[in-house]
């Protein structure tokens, strides 16, 4: 047997599972319809909420970015890479999440495989929701601190588990702001309160609240009027904003410590200068721009509605992430393929992004929208709802 037969093995495995993925080819700028494949079909699986990463400011702002600085960063931050542009996203992200201080690293990922290990290591305690994002279940693994699962937004089991585990030298509530995919919003209120009793830090992953929820657009602890000093918040820029990056807001100190610790910052490239300063601008444009968020949100409203019309299972979710429930992985993958020659993109989520049994489309709106396009959907949903 050739050392390599296993990697047929398991390809095959997950082909028969129902769970194979592949790439698609999008031709086009993200708008509410997409070229897919060759084929014009309105874009339900985007994270570009507001429509950002082709508002002509944006756009502007990296070209002159681009014909300033060139395209690449050169090197690390810490060498060469750190741009100007650098510090004023970050003194513009400082502002608009209401905290001392921030940082940019170079994706999501990055900043919670870095932050979640600097909070925590051996001999203290991380909380973490039953759902939160993968990048913070390997954050928490990379960080040799002991986990402990609280299940999915339910304070009394994390205040059980805290008072349970009163010897360790530091306690960390990790938690997604807006779960991405089941769209719901976390009870920040009440962990709050439960981490003031029990002297435990907060940090809040905001991917796919920042741009959507709170003042300004400024995410899920300004959602609920809660002071921003008490919470660590952690975000991206590639979502809402619609450029690329991950962001770490805090305190001075916070921030201090990660440039000297964090090893996906300290390790790593720096962002090109079109993407940094498309960010600032589109947080410029995200804070001054309420109608955006009120059309996203009008649009998942409507489209909720006309799903749950027409006999869709959904999950409660009160924002642009509407979690359509098929339950097996070959059912979400044949529902989506149908849709697709309906003209409709609406991406299958299977395990193990999800649990077992709730394989699903995670249906996601953008302001960009057209009402017309927000109809196409909803009729093309019509046509394959008996699948």
């Amino acid at each position: 047997m050739n050392s390599y037969d296993w990697l047929e093995t398991e390809r095959a495995a997950i082909e028969q599972a129902g769970l194979r993925r592949h790439l698609r080819t999008v031709m086009n700028a993200p708008t509410g319809t997409i070229n897919l494949d060759g084929r014009d079909v309105v874009l339900l699986g985007s994270n570009n909420y507001l429509g950002l990463s082709t508002h002509p400011q944006v756009i502007a702002a990296a070209v002159e970015a681009t014909q300033t600085f060139g395209t690449g960063a050169s090197g690390s931050r810490l060498i060469s890479g750190n741009s100007e542009l650098y510090t004023t996203l970050e003194t513009n992200l400082a502002k608009t999440k209401g905290t001392e201080a921030a940082l940019v690293f170079s994706s999501g990922y990055a900043a919670n495989t870095s932050i979640i290990p600097m909070l925590a290591g051996e001999g203290d305690l991380i909380l973490s929701d039953a759902l939160n994002h993968a990048s913070i279940i390997d954050g928490c693994r990379l960080s040799r601190a002991t986990k402990k699962v609280y299940r999915h937004c339910d304070v009394e089991h994390l205040k059980t588990l805290l008072s349970e585990s009163t010897t360790f030298r530091r306690r960390v509530i990790v938690t997604d702001g807006v779960f991405s995919m089941d769209g719901d919003i976390v009870p920040l209120p009440d962990i709050y309160d439960i981490a003031a009793q029990y002297d435990a830090m907060i940090l809040v992953d905001d991917a796919h609240g920042f741009g959507v929820l709170g003042k300004g657009g400024s995410g899920t602890v300004s959602h609920f009027g809660l002071e921003a000093k008490e919470i660590i918040q952690m975000g991206t820029l590639s979502k809402a904003v619609g450029a690329l990056g991950g962001y770490i807001a805090g305190s001075r100190a916070l921030i201090e410590l990660l440039i000297n610790r964090a090893r996906g910052f300290i390790f790593t490239t720096g962002l090109p200068p079109a993407t940094l300063a498309a960010a600032n601008t589109a947080l410029d444009v995200m804070r001054s721009s309420p109608e955006l968020r009120q059309c996203l949100l009008s649009h998942a409203k409507r489209l909720k509605t006309g799903l749950i019309d027409l006999g869709y299972t959904l999950l409660p979710t009160k924002t642009q992430i509407l979690p359509v429930v098929l339950g097996s992985p070959q059912r979400a993958t044949g529902v989506a393929e149908a849709l697709l020659t309906e003209g409709v993109f609406a991406p299958a989520i299977r395990p193990p992004a999800v649990p077992t049994g709730t394989s699903r489309l995670r249906v996601t709106v953008m302001a960009t929208h057209t009402e017309a396009e927000i109809q196409q959907a909803i009729t093309g949903f019509d046509t394959v709802k008996n699948m």
